[in-house]
């Protein structure tokens, strides 16, 4: 049996604004020290995002009174708490979920009757009861529809789900896993005196992705693209480089400007024990998609794997276009490879072969999956 990805959606609160607006929004706040207020711009420059996504509209108002999230003040204190912000997680989180879900199984023509395991990720808020039982009410998805959550994982979470999903359809051939990204960032930027939190704010957005994948036999299988295999890898030395804590006005992220060298320094043997597991090289991948964390991030991995700028274009369109948005952000890069393999095929060519897909997050953790194109005679 094949792991068939049969669809993939992506969606995003309604609320964009571009990058410049973000970064003259940020030098007003009146709280926030001269010498950070001083370098916004450069730091919102080099990020290499146009635009981004939030779930806050104040971030586009121009006057505090209009103010519904944070206080009516330029120095937006007292901050939201952590309970407030969580408030509103749970009132945005839960339609924008539902949104890609639906599209999702829209695209892979999926009854939602059809779907037996549904697997959630988010790591911006908690409640219960939580996503998965919305999503089973909303898409009216059976009662007895298996049920997984994973949490407060990252922005590699999305692989911890794809890994599941295998699981699920390896061991059972009528399995068909319904996975679902949430994630707000926005909900927690933080003002303080760090250069660190001015590039977290810089960085982050709000974003879902959903996909259906589904066990199939090698008949059934042929021509789409199949999760295959998956590597993980851990860093002893970098704990501390990429941490999320809870506080007491929202979860803090910890983002070290030396996480781009350890992924240099661990992402080729990383790459190559993930291509093992299907006895293939580099030359055999056909794409790449690399979780664009940061500009830094994409670019490091492109020269440390010896690969072209086309290579990693998807990823830096993605960033440009949404910024980084956690868990949810490898589907929008993997969705573009999986048009541009389903319209090859519609053509009457072959489709996009090999694929690797890599993120990086928490512990410093690396992670890697494979996506190949099953073959006629597989």
């Amino acid at each position: 049996m094949f792991t068939v990805v049969e669809s993939i959606a992506t969606g995003n609160p309604g609320y964009a604004r571009s990058q410049t607006e973000a970064a003259a929004f940020m030098k007003r706040i009146e709280s926030l020290p001269a010498p950070i207020r001083s370098r916004i711009d450069r730091i919102y420059e080099q990020t290499a995002i146009d635009r981004r996504f939030s779930c806050v509209t104040d971030y586009g108002k121009q006057e505090a009174d209009a103010f519904t999230f944070f206080p009516p003040n330029w120095d937006l204190k007292p901050a939201p708490s952590t309970r407030e912000r969580n408030t509103r997680y749970r009132e945005a989180v839960v339609p924008l979920a539902e949104e890609v879900g639906r599209d999702a199984l829209a695209a892979a023509g999926a009854a939602p009757e059809s779907i037996t395991h549904l697997i959630t990720v988010s790591c911006t808020g908690f409640f219960a009861p939580g996503i998965d039982i919305e999503l089973v009410k909303r898409l009216h998805l059976r009662p007895s529809t298996q049920r997984t959550m994973i949490g407060f994982m990252g922005c590699y979470a999305a692989f911890n789900a794809l890994r599941v999903a295998h699981s699920f359809c390896q061991a059972d051939p009528e399995a068909r896993v319904l996975i679902v990204c949430a994630e707000l960032c926005t909900l927690h930027f933080q003002v303080d005196d760090t250069l660190e939190s001015a590039v977290v704010n810089a960085l982050f957005s709000d974003g879902a992705g959903a996909a259906v994948l589904s066990a199939q036999s090698a008949a059934n299988a042929a021509g789409q693209l199949a999760y295959t295999g998956n590597h993980v890898a851990l860093d002893d030395d970098s704990m501390g480089h990429m941490t999320w804590d809870v506080g007491n006005t929202g979860f803090l992220m910890g983002l070290s400007s030396r996480v781009p060298r350890v992924i240099a320094e661990n992402v080729s043997a990383h790459v190559e024990a993930l291509l093992d597991t299907q006895d293939l090289s580099r030359d055999d991948v056909d794409f790449w998609a690399i979780h664009p964390g940061g500009r830094a991030i994409v670019e490091k991995a492109r020269d440390v794997l010896g690969l072209s700028n086309d290579a990693v274009n998807d990823s830096l369109e993605v960033l440009r276009q949404y910024g980084n948005m956690s868990s949810p952000t490898i589907l929008f890069v993997l969705k573009r490879f999986m048009e541009r393999h389903q319209a090859r095929r519609a053509n009457g060519e072959a489709g996009v072969g090999n694929g690797v897909a890599l993120a990086f997050g928490p512990g410093l953790t690396l992670e890697g999956a494979l996506f190949q194109e099953v073959p006629a005679n597989a």
